[in-house]
């Protein structure tokens, strides 16, 4: 909300409550003196007085005296403020409504005595109370509300770092992919480059969103597999099998791509000779089944833990997904028996 219209909506809601407790006190002290007139002109001098009291407390004296600390120079202001606003009060009433300006106490008086300023005092001490409550229960409404859009900021904040760090790898490795084939003068880097484009635009202007159509995403996943078996040609098998609605589904985008990545990287890659890689995607009503599994060179099993190694690696997914989706949305599991290295993977579509 701009400043202009929240100062707006902010006056008006002291003006409706100032308005609502106005009324009923002349609709109190009226009934109670069976004089609605005097009642009137009674409270049109005390509202000033509350109002007063009740802004300098909370907009000039906690601010310069509770917030610092200053205890004491606080209640020294409060009831020298007190005091005056009550003087004035008496002198107001005294001279404009009623020489009886304590009806409603023990006895009639018609001096400024300490039995009146006592019971005023606390009479204006309270509707400072009730309005500072008031104020404070606010402020911490709106400090909650805040907080929350500061947590929301920062998870939408982290994701997109998450999904930033998952772009260069990947473009990386693709263009290595096109150095390498312009080398040979390949007659299949204008197909490449075409593949590199889609995604480039895919991954520029379709993954703003916290959710992407799943129908794009596997075809986003599809260019990357192209790309891949432009490069390893007959020595790489892909064995995707897709089943169940996959329309109208959402997911994280370029989630899965993570997974694939993950495969060729740590598996494909590093392996010499033929490369297998099973992927499987299974709608099942409102949640995606998701597989993939990748031998395991020997080189990896015995200097590094896949799941840790370099680039973005399975944890940056887990970050993803812990941000992305509540705890009963997704379910990740990670096998690596030695041979294969598997990730099952169940989330909310």
């Amino acid at each position: 909300m701009q400043p202009n219209k929240l100062f707006i909506v902010t006056r008006r809601h002291h003006v409706l409550f100032w308005s609502v407790y106005f009324l009923f006190n002349i609709l109190r002290w009226g009934n109670y003196f069976d004089d609605y007139l005097y009642s009137l002109k009674t409270n049109i001098i005390g509202f000033p007085v509350h109002m007063i009291l009740a802004y300098l407390n909370i907009f000039v004296l906690m601010p310069k005296f509770v917030y610092k600390r200053k205890y004491f120079s606080y209640v020294i202001f409060l009831f020298g403020s007190l005091l005056f606003m009550v003087f004035i009060k008496f002198n107001l009433t005294f001279y404009l409504v009623s020489e009886n300006i304590w009806p409603e106490g023990p006895e009639v008086i018609h001096d400024f005595n300490f039995s009146y300023v006592i019971d005023m005092m606390i009479g204006e001490l309270y509707v400072m109370t009730f309005v500072t409550a008031i104020k404070i229960t606010m402020n911490l409404l709106e400090e909650q509300k805040r907080i929350a859009a500061l947590k929301n900021l920062q998870s939408d904040t982290e994701l997109l770092f998450l999904r930033s760090q998952i772009s260069p790898h990947f473009f990386f490795n693709t263009l290595n992919n096109i150095y390498s084939l312009s080398l040979e003068k390949s007659e299949k880097t204008p197909k490449i480059i075409l593949k590199l484009s889609e995604l480039m635009r895919y991954l520029l202007y379709e993954t703003k969103t916290k959710r992407q159509s799943l129908e794009k995403e596997l075809i986003c996943i599809q260019n990357y597999l192209d790309l891949e078996k432009i490069r390893y040609g007959d020595l790489l098998k892909v064995d995707t099998q897709i089943s169940g609605d996959i329309f109208d589904k959402k997911i994280a985008p370029i989630l899965l791509l993570s997974f694939i990545e993950n495969a060729f990287k740590h598996g494909a890659n590093k392996i010499i000779g033929n490369v297998k890689i099973d992927i499987n995607f299974k709608v099942v009503e409102n949640f995606l089944y998701f597989t993939i599994s990748n031998p395991i060179p020997k080189i990896v099993k015995q200097k590094q833990n896949i799941t840790q190694s370099g680039g973005i690696g399975l944890n940056n997914v887990k970050k993803r997904l812990a941000l992305g989706y509540d705890s009963n949305e997704y379910d990740l599991h990670i096998d690596d028996n030695n041979k294969l290295f598997t990730v099952n993977l169940k989330i909310k579509v």
